[in-house]
């Protein structure tokens, strides 16, 4: 009895002279750390803000001033490195990304003006973002990854992505009580160098596309995106997404803290989202394939909103706190290929990259007005509470902007003298 060869990311039956780093399993484990490693570093921000404020005598909104800088950066840079990425593949535009990132980190350490360090922790960690997290990785799976079996695909580099950040949460705070904020700053900086090598597995073909968009000009493909409703709603929908997970993984320690909870309590709140996060985003990705992505959307949205007003409304406690944490992991990240998904549902893969990049940068318009506003109305009114308002009514408007898109596949008619 003879077996039937195992299936190649891209489809086709496996041959021999198949390379390893070309399987699936390993495309979806290198995307994955990458973007566990990325974004761990990014969630951990939170645990670095009073220390270095503290430390360098500057304000909350100096600190959060960077950060919003950092978001807008990442959302600003994020259609060019897609472009690259989708021009050149997507391997390279992740080695520079974590070689941006490490020099971000490192220039952290050396900053001693507010300038310095919303150059270093705002301009580089944002550049080194937009090729290393959603858009590099996703954008590369979508494309190495056969149809039927993407939204696996997604879901679970984005759950392994979701383990690294729950390792990065305990690590950062071990590395802060040995060696200070700068030394954990240096270590991290090193491990993001020490993952160069993972970028080679997410190497494609750079121009891989379906026959529909094969020939499809990035103008074109622009152009159809520019001018579909739902692309615009998607827009406007991750804003709401965007900052109201910049906001509390930025603040959420400090807010604990001025309600007279213990910075262990706020520790222990970021690593149980990002745990549950790991299983969120899995099945977040595994429910896309069989259930409407924008009624899923929409639900996230609503289970955020419902969990952050639970959460204002009892008073702090351990459990309350663990509790909400707990639920908001769960749909913390799971937003993202969900996102992907309805955007290469309905544009194709030929420019997933670019395309889900401008989606990202409404993401990361919201992330800036997320960290900035918390910190420049705390500044003014001593309280988080308005900054919590505006995330609840955004998280409502989020959910009713989902609703009404249209996911049906974009039909495009073929080219005169085309072969059918």
């Amino acid at each position: 009895m003879t077996t039937a060869p195992l299936p190649r990311p891209d489809g086709a039956a496996s041959d021999p002279s198949t390379a390893w780093w070309q399987q699936a399993w390993v495309l979806v484990l290198a995307g994955g750390i990458v973007m566990g490693l990325a974004l761990g570093v990014r969630h951990v921000q939170g645990l670095f803000f009073l220390p270095i404020t503290m430390d360098r005598g500057w304000s909350r909104e100096t600190f959060g001033l960077a950060m919003a800088i950092q978001n807008l950066t990442w959302g600003i840079a994020q259609p060019f490195t897609g472009m690259l990425a989708d021009r050149y593949g997507s391997a390279k535009v992740v080695a520079a990304g974590l070689a941006c990132y490490a020099a971000g980190l490192y220039l952290m350490i050396q900053a001693d003006t507010t300038t310095s360090f919303m150059l270093s922790a705002g301009v580089c960690i944002g550049i080194g973002l937009s090729g290393t997290t959603f858009g590099a990785v996703y954008g590369a799976l979508s494309r190495l990854v056969a149809p039927e079996r993407r939204s696996w695909a997604l879901g679970l580099a984005g759950a392994i992505g979701g383990l690294a950040q729950f390792v990065m949460v305990p690590a950062t705070q071990e590395l802060l009580g040995r060696w200070a904020w700068s030394g954990a700053l240096m270590t991290l900086a090193l491990v993001m160098l020490m993952a160069l090598p993972l970028a080679r597995a997410l190497q494609e073909k750079p121009q891989a596309a379906t026959r529909s968009d094969a020939d499809l000009p990035l103008a074109t493909a622009l152009r159809e995106a520019f001018a579909h409703r739902g692309f615009w709603l998607l827009n406007l929908g991750f804003l709401a997404c965007g900052f109201q997970l910049a906001f509390i993984a930025t603040h959420l320690p400090a807010y604990l803290l001025d309600r007279g909870m213990r910075p262990s309590e706020g520790v222990t709140a970021l690593a149980i989202i990002a745990l549950t996060n790991i299983f969120g985003t899995y099945y977040s990705g595994q429910l896309g394939a069989r259930y409407r992505r924008k009624h899923l959307l929409a639900g996230i949205y609503l289970v955020r909103t419902a969990a952050m007003a639970l959460f204002l409304l009892l008073p702090p406690s351990p459990l309350g706190l663990y509790a909400f944490a707990a639920v908001m992991g769960f749909v913390w990240l799971g937003t993202a290929p969900l996102t992907n998904g309805l955007v290469s549902q309905v544009f194709g893969v030929r420019y997933i990259t670019t395309l889900f990049g401008f989606v990202f940068l409404g993401h990361q318009l919201g992330a800036f007005l997320g960290v900035w506003l918390g910190s420049r109305l705390f500044e003014i009114t001593k309280s988080y509470d308005l900054i919590w308002l505006c995330a609840l009514g955004l998280g409502l408007l989020a959910a009713l902007l989902h609703w009404p898109i249209d996911d049906r596949e974009l039909v495009r008619l073929p080219k005169a003298g085309a072969v059918a």
